[in-house]
């Protein structure tokens, strides 16, 4: 039992990395661009073009070529955290260490090609996290109000979600909390859902359709419909890649970001604002990729590699997703070995580590769950 948990988190963290990595130089692209430049892209590859740079952000980054992304920095980030608290984290935790980290902390920054604190390489949103917590001493439990609403916080919440393995639903508000020090509406739904299908997938019983349920079960407001939406339209699909359009076609009403632009427009239907009606792409999206795929790992990576827009989140949290169900094998062993390379890390490393963190977490949940029984004379 030991065996298959380390080798769910293995597949779990594996599963995110490769699907960031692979997804990094698809970013931003739409579906017939990624065709015209690259075919089907299956393994890792060299960008596209020049250097692609984030709107308004002018660093220059190495993508592609196996990097990981923020995506990754920041998995790693919350990993080590937990490390370090050995226990259930809370926004406060994300104020006092998860900053600390990010801010402190230097980590090799393939993009960057040099040792640096990985707030060297966040989007404005995820900085964000650093300003409010750091500079203007806000209350952590919502510090995420006014943030621009983006998949920053779910991107990175498989971490939640392994430390609440087999337990969706307290993964879920473990998730939300903590997402409330960084983001709001829609982009914290988001957190509570990715954390909770993590959670599921963890569980030694789990299949895709347990996972869909809980994501389904858990997920609130326009994050719920845009899940069953684009579900009802993957079901008419066999093959990750026929179901692009079909997919996006099924998200579009909820997303609120068209492509970059829409970050400037002003009015009814404005990018990235609180709403209850609206969802992040994302995760849906992942989620619809992951059940055509049939839970396979690579097949759910490589249609959210291919399926373009925000490639690499899409790529990462459906490849975490199925990795956790189907275990560190399900990713081939070059790939893995190749991203560690080109990333100067072990990502097989750093999946021990999380276990052994793990290990203490479930202790003090069944001592806790036992004292209180105990006292209502159970």
């Amino acid at each position: 039992m030991k065996a298959k948990l380390l080798d769910k988190i293995e597949g779990a963290i594996y599963g995110g990395a490769v699907g960031d990595a692979m997804g990094s130089p698809t970013e931003g692209l739409v579906p017939a661009v990624i065709r015209e430049k690259f075919g089907v892209v299956t393994t890792f590859r060299e960008p596209a073009s020049n250097a692609w740079k984030e709107p308004g952000n002018m660093r220059p980054l190495e993508k592609g070529n196996g990097h990981i992304t923020d995506d990754t920095l920041m998995v790693e980030a919350l990993l080590r955290v937990y490390e370090k608290k050995q226990r259930h984290l809370t926004a406060y935790d994300i104020a006092e260490s998860l900053v600390e980290e990010i801010a402190e902390h230097k980590v090799y920054i393939p993009e960057l090609k040099k040792d640096a604190p990985v707030i060297t390489r966040l989007y404005y949103p995820e900085q964000y996290l650093f300003l409010r917590h750091r500079l203007a001493n806000v209350d952590p439990r919502e510090a995420g109000q006014g943030n621009m609403v983006n998949c920053g916080a779910a991107m990175y919440m498989s971490p939640v979600g392994i430390m609440n393995a087999g337990d969706p639903e307290r993964a879920y508000r473990e998730a939300i909390d903590l997402a409330g020090a960084h983001q709001t509406s829609y982009g914290r739904e988001a957190a509570g859902v990715m954390a909770a299908a993590i959670a599921e997938a963890m569980s030694m019983d789990a299949s895709v359709q347990s996972i869909l349920a809980a994501a389904r079960d858990l997920a609130k407001d326009g994050t719920k419909l845009a899940i069953e939406a684009v579900l009802d339209a993957a079901a008419g699909h066999l093959d990750v890649l026929s179901a692009r359009e079909d997919i996006r076609t099924a998200m579009e009403p909820f997303d609120t970001v068209k492509s970059f632009s829409d970050r400037k427009k002003q009015g009814k239907g404005n990018a990235n604002i609180p709403s209850r009606i609206h969802a992040i792409e994302e995760l849906p999206v992942a989620l619809a990729l992951f059940s055509i795929a049939g839970g396979d790992t690579m097949k759910t990576i490589i249609g959210g590699v291919n399926y373009g827009h925000d490639a690499d989140s899409i790529a990462s949290m459906g490849g975490a997703i199925a990795g956790a169900l189907c275990g560190a094998a399900s990713i081939p062993e070059e790939l893995k070995e190749e991203l560690d390379a080109v990333n100067k890390r072990s990502f097989k490393q750093l999946a021990q580590t999380a276990f052994k963190t793990l290990t203490p977490i479930l202790e003090s949940d069944l001592a806790s769950h036992q004292k209180r029984f105990s006292r209502i004379g159970r």
